[in-house]
């Protein structure tokens, strides 16, 4: 193994690598499992809560690319807040709860692929399947971000056409004089349309998160400052059309309700159908969509402990490369080992809720970081957004936020638990620095 300081990260990570790291983060495990939760919620009219989610999302992306192209370097979120308000504490939590929310998303992630979608294929056990899928992608991570990047590009590709494929589906039926095109403009019977369409807009809103994973890539990336932006923007856009697109297609094929009770209710669309494509092929793509939720969430989480380290917010080995692979070992590990102890405790709409919980308390510091730091000059160019743009980020974000602890407040205990493991991590870094620190005689 070696230090940071001999082994630095490769800035090997080309533009077309990081739009692909966005569609293939955003367009992953969310759509593929949740689709069928927020037809619960809102009824036919799935597009609108999805729609509703990523106009948050967006906000959210645009206060990102300013702040990573401004500041290009590892961290993410934690480094922002770190600048704009100084507070290790404050760094710490922010860092943990961004670190959580993605393993918490690979976690959740573990348990959709030993799910639904596998019991399709073969009934087999779900826990050890969700513990070895998890293992199998920290081993991806570990082999490097070159070749990490490269099965996100495949698994984007194939993931990318099972929802095309779902599209084409809604199109032929349609087509066939089939299907119901007025279901997706219909709302539950008897709710409240507004909240119906916010508590949806909460599940819908795990589905469009993964945008922010790509600035944790910075150090690996060429040219961050201009590119970061355009991956940012570009990607969850490209994803959105997608979103409402298939969102659209499954209530127009489905009827809602049914939508609203399988754990597979993508498959649901290729059976309900009656185009002539196997729901085991389907099955198939839909694995590798979970699959690449997992191992972008595990890239991300490993770099995050990599970049606070090297700013001196997380404990020095996080900062640790391995000699030969450059690729932060030590996060690695402890990142899987966290996404062990979710997945034995966690199933898939609690995990998914506690990564969007985590996630939201984020975004809101990460607009006030925004607004703190606009005065802030840097000697390079950098993207930039107008005032109003955090400002309605953050309030969107808190109205999300209570709708989310409202409808699943069992989460609160989850990323408390979480956060509290980050605050265990400062108190140790904290008392390592005052050991270093030489007392007033040089001692």
């Amino acid at each position: 193994m070696a230090s940071a300081a001999a082994s630095a990260l490769k800035r090997e990570i080309k533009p077309w690598m990081l739009i692909a790291l966005v569609v293939g983060d955003v367009l992953g495990a969310g759509i593929y499992a949740r689709v069928g939760e927020v037809a619960g919620q809102v009824g036919g009219a799935i597009w609108v809560s999805f729609a509703l989610g990523l106009g948050i999302a967006g906000l959210t992306a645009l206060s990102y690319a300013e702040l990573s192209s401004k500041y290009p370097s590892a961290g993410g979120a934690a480094l922002f807040v770190h600048k704009a308000f100084g507070l290790p504490l404050l760094t710490f939590c922010v860092a943990f709860a961004v670190l959580a929310s993605g393993i918490a998303s690979a976690s959740s992630a573990a348990r959709t692929f030993a799910g639904g979608y596998l019991q399709e294929l073969v009934q087999v056990p779900a826990l050890p399947v969700a513990f070895a899928f998890i293992l199998v992608v920290a081993l991806i991570n570990f082999r490097g971000i070159g070749e990490s990047v490269r099965v996100n590009l495949l698994l984007t590709l194939i993931e990318l056409s099972g929802l095309v494929l779902i599209m084409g589906i809604g199109a032929s039926t349609l087509a066939a004089g089939e299907g119901v095109p007025a279901r997706a403009f219909e709302f539950k019977e008897g709710a409240s349309i507004p909240f119906a369409v916010l508590a949806g807009a909460g599940i819908a809103f795990y589905a469009c998160l993964g945008f922010e994973d790509v600035t944790n890539m910075a150090e690996e990336a060429e040219n961050p400052s201009r590119m970061l932006p355009v991956a940012l923007l570009g990607g969850l856009g490209l994803a959105g059309i997608v979103y409402i697109a298939v969102s659209m297609t499954a209530a127009m094929v489905v009827d809602p309700a049914a939508l609203a009770t399988s754990k597979k209710p993508l498959v649901e669309v290729v059976k309900v159908s009656g185009v002539p494509v196997s729901p085991l092929l389907f099955s198939a793509i839909a694995l590798m969509a979970v699959a690449n939720t997992a191992l972008i969430n595990l890239i991300m989480a490993s770099r995050l402990l990599y970049g606070m380290a090297e700013q001196g917010v997380m404990p020095r080995p996080f900062a640790w490369t391995h000699s030969t692979r450059h690729t932060p070992w030590v996060g690695i590990v402890f990142t899987t080992l966290l996404a062990f102890g979710l997945v034995a405790t966690g199933d898939i709409g609690p995990l998914a809720d506690t990564t969007v919980l985590l996630l939201l308390l984020s975004f809101v510091l990460v607009h006030l970081s925004l607004l703190r730091l606009r005065s802030d000059r840097v000697a390079h160019e950098h993207f930039s957004v107008p005032a109003f743009v955090p400002v309605a980020g953050a309030l969107t974000c808190v109205v999300l936020l209570a709708v989310t602890i409202y409808r699943t407040p069992v989460v609160l205990v989850r990323a408390g638990i979480l956060v509290g493991i980050g605050v265990g991590l400062w108190l140790v870094q904290r008392w390592l620095n005052a050991r270093r620190t030489p007392g007033p005689e040089g001692t």
